[in-house]
This record gives structure tokens, sequence and C-alpha cells, in this order.
């Protein structure tokens, strides 16, 4: 049973909701007691509907019970976070289902809460998640017509996709979070090994070559700029 009046909801943060719950009884209350909160809310009862809700629209978070009929919700969870959907997920599971929630927790789940459970304790839990996922860095960074994507480890430029190694790859990452700025060797050796490097730099001057080779253009300015002294600064195009 949920408990719609263990105590007063947080209604500063407004959300938009998917629950994915066959239990008529959870389901009804979960979906009244989001609406009354002033969130906005979807239900559905199975985990097909799920998921397409998932895949086709866009939500601030989801609760997904973990026995479902058609498609189980470990499966749903798994299919999710496989299409690169990177919203936040919040199991419904049974008392018992320890196994199934850390196999959900690794799956990609971002958090539980067991049943029964009271509608306030839900909220917070809700909110936690997703104020967590606002912090995170965007799964795609982009300046001008260059895109890197760290979902799929894809980087395009012009409509070109680039194969980068994992170094190179980690390179371009920071330089582009910090396009139009300086960013030292040490900042990117720190940033591909270690929090407090004191090794030698010169290594980080052989990547930067091969990723201009792989994506400057022969007749303009290399996309990485070298400032003398300093470090390095990607063009803010």
């Amino acid at each position: 049973m949920v408990d719609l009046f263990a105590s007063p909801l947080n209604r500063d943060t407004i959300m938009n909701v998917l629950v994915v719950e066959d239990d008529p009884v959870i389901g009804k209350s979960l979906s009244k007691g989001l609406s009354e909160a002033g969130h906005g809310c979807v239900w559905v009862k199975d985990g097909k509907n799920g998921l397409e809700h998932c895949l086709s629209q866009r939500f601030d978070a989801i609760l997904l019970d973990l026995l479902l009929p058609g498609i189980p919700g470990l499966e749903v969870l798994h299919r999710i976070r496989l299409a690169g959907v990177r919203t936040p997920i919040l199991l419904l599971t049974a008392l018992g289902a320890v196994e199934e929630r850390v196999r959900g927790l690794k799956t990609g789940a971002d958090d539980y809460i067991v049943k029964p459970f009271a509608l306030p304790e839900l909220m917070a839990r809700l909110e936690a998640v997703c104020r967590r996922a606002s912090d995170r860095p965007s799964a795609v960074v982009t300046v001008g017509d260059l895109s890197l994507d760290l979902t799929t480890r894809r980087v395009v430029k012009d409509n070109v996709e680039f194969d980068l190694t994992p170094t190179e790859f980690s390179i371009l990452e920071l330089l582009m979070r910090h396009a139009g700025q300086v960013v030292t060797r040490k900042m990117l050796c720190e940033h591909l090994w270690d929090t407090d490097w004191e090794g030698t730099t010169n290594v980080i001057e052989v990547h930067i070559n091969r990723v201009r080779k792989k994506l400057d253009r022969e007749g303009f300015p290399s996309l990485i700029q070298t400032i003398r002294g300093r470090g390095y600064a990607l063009r803010a195009t």
C-alpha cells in the first residue's frame, strides 16, 4: 500500500514522471499523488508499453516496477540504457528481492524503493536522483561543427566520423569542455592519468599532434592551437 498522507510533499521541483506499474492500486495511487503534487504523470501497466514510452518520449524520471507482464522490468531497464537513454530510473521492488535490486543497480538504475512505501519518501528519492542527473556532464559535447558523444564514443566533424584512441578521445573531451580557454599540459595529464600528476608532459604533444592529423583540414588553421608556454586551446568556432 502506498501511504499518500504520511507528510507534506516538497513542491519546489516540477517533474514529468513515467510510472510503469501493473498493480492497479499502486499505479493509481502514484498517478494521483504525483498529479496532486503538481507533477506530470503518465502511467502504463506493462513492460512493452513502458519501453515504448521510454524510447519515444522525454521524461524527467521513470518509476519502474520489476515484476511486469510482457517484458520484465530488468529487461526494460537494460534496453533503455542500451538505447542511450539517461533518464533517472527508480525501481519499485518487493521486500525480499535483494538480488534483483542489486542487478537493477548494476544494469543502470539510479535508485530503488521497497514496497510498501510512503509517497513522501518516494518523492524525496525522485528529487534526489533528478538533482544528481542534472549535475552530470552532458553526454554530447558540441563545439561548432565538432561533436563528441560520451555514450557512443563517436566523434563527428563536418558530418564525418573520426576514429580516436581512448587517450585521444579523452584529450579532445577536455579541450572541448574548455573551448576557447587554455588547457595546460598538466591539466591534460591529470585528466588522463592521475589526480596529482608530477611526471613529464612531453607525451601530451604526441597525442595532440595525432588528434590534429585526424581532425584538421588541409589549408585551414588547426582546430587545436598551441599557446606557447601555457598549453593548448580548442578554437571556439
